[in-house]
């Protein structure tokens, strides 16, 4: 069988990387871009500063996905204890929230509370995120963090996204674990699975995804835009004019984009592909010369004060981020700001704002401000899957016919879960239906399973 591979980001190098290691010799990635690693790449700016696409930490769920990362980076790699924090009301509360929400201001914490002790219903049979929020939050939390700093993240209304999706994601309530906090003065910080991780020496995020790419590179084709599939043929067209047949097609294309490209496509599929939604977001990166003596590695941001959700003191991850890896000269802090058609947000002057929102929360001092060397952004059309109340039915129309004629859309646009849309799970999706497709193995990570 021939097999074609569209994509380069973790899932389709996931795919390549194990044709690779089962000696298949008929096989080729296309990749639209002229570098590997999709929505995990990383770049440096004219001042030295490199920048990843989103505040991405390295933790996996899977051995072999850790296997093929510290052979990819040859062990050059640096191990955090995740530190994240909550700006809100003037202070910092320790991640996540609602179990540290004894550093609310008094009021705050009353409502909170009050909040807990008056929860009533039950969480699975709330019929959307926001119900769920308020079946197991309580309004005084809802109010204070989760619906604004969802709203943020999201960009779309709250009761059009799922409750499903969820997992570990975010962490639910323990109310008798807040009040021990409470009373004893506790920092509850361990939640969830990326309490620590991995950040590559070098290179940022990309350098894993590059170190992967280097075992098959002359069976990618960067530079190469899909234009038309014809499916009936199996047959790929590209913007240079090239034609590739294929017998098999792992596709990482957001899934709505890559059934816009096919012919002959029924017209229930169009539809299903259409009720898809995504969310789009900006990274604005502020290299400042300077020392920045904070331990935290990335904030969390739900008030209106400042466009971004989160911050990442990139400069922690690795001083190589900064220019010449010298962080007592220099630091930087990365801004995550999401647009959508409900949350628009202006691309001319989002660098302006966003130095705003700094120093409005307390990130940068006035004084810093003349210190900013590097100003960078980077636009990602497709950031997150959202996981709407429509999504699964859609999703099943779409695969059932793509499965059918010997196409498979995986990835974290090509599954559209965002659920199990991280670089690890990405990268085993692409594993997984290889394994498949050539000895019927099971696909986990798709149906939510990991090791």
């Amino acid at each position: 069988m021939r097999f074609l591979i569209l994509g380069a980001g973790p899932c389709g190098l996931g795919a390549a990387y194990k044709l690779n290691e089962l000696g298949m010799t008929d096989w080729q990635l296309f990749e639209r871009s002229d570098h590997v690693g999709g929505l995990s790449a990383s770049f440096v700016d004219d001042h030295g500063f490199t920048w990843d696409v989103g505040g991405h930490v390295l933790f996996s769920h899977y051995d072999h996905f850790d296997r093929v990362v510290d052979e990819a980076l040859d062990g050059a790699s640096y191990e955090h204890q995740r530190e994240s924090w909550v700006r809100i009301l003037g202070t910092w509360v320790p991640y996540p929230f609602q179990n540290n929400i004894r550093h609310l201001p008094p009021a705050a914490l009353s409502e909170c509370l009050e909040g807990l002790n008056a929860l009533t219903g039950d969480p699975r049979a709330a019929a959307n995120f926001r119900e769920w929020m308020d079946t197991v939050f309580g309004a005084g939390i809802v109010k204070h963090f989760m619906e604004p700093y969802n709203r943020k993240v999201w960009g779309v209304p709250l009761h059009e996204m799922a409750r499903e999706w969820i997992g570990e994601r975010v962490s639910v309530i323990d109310l008798a674990r807040i009040e021990r906090n409470i009373a004893e003065k506790i920092d509850d910080v361990n939640w969830g699975p990326n309490n620590t991780f991995k950040f590559p020496q070098k290179g940022g995020t990309g350098a894993i995804f590059n170190g992967i790419a280097r075992r098959f590179q002359d069976r990618i084709s960067l530079s190469h835009e899909l234009v038309d599939v014809d499916l009936t043929a199996r047959k790929l067209t590209f913007a240079n004019g090239r034609h590739e047949h294929y017998d098999i097609l792992i596709t990482t294309i957001p899934l709505d984009i890559f059934i816009g490209l096919c012919r002959d496509v029924p017209q229930e599929v169009r539809t299903a592909a259409s009720r898809l939604v995504h969310n789009s977001g900006l990274i604005v990166g502020i290299g400042v010369e300077g020392e920045r003596l904070d331990s935290k590695c990335w904030m969390y941001f739900p008030e209106g004060n400042c466009p971004f959700y989160r911050v990442t003191n990139f400069h922690n991850y690795s001083p190589w981020n900064v220019p010449d890896g010298d962080t007592s000269r220099f630091f930087s802090l990365m801004c995550e700001t999401t647009y959508s058609p409900h949350k628009p947000v202006n691309r001319q002057t989002i660098v302006e704002e966003t130095i705003q929102g700094l120093v409005n929360a307390g990130m940068l001092a006035e004084d810093e401000l003349k210190r900013i060397v590097s100003r960078y952004v980077i636009d990602i059309p497709y950031s997150y899957p959202v996981p709407t109340v429509g999504r699964d039915a859609a999703l099943a129309v779409i695969n059932l016919f793509l499965e059918s004629l010997g196409v498979f859309s995986r990835g974290r646009f090509g599954t559209w879960k965002y659920e199990v849309g991280n670089m690890d799970h990405s990268f085993m999706q692409g594993v997984e239906v290889v394994d498949r497709i050539l000895r019927q193995g099971d696909e986990l990570t798709l149906h939510g399973k990991t090791e």
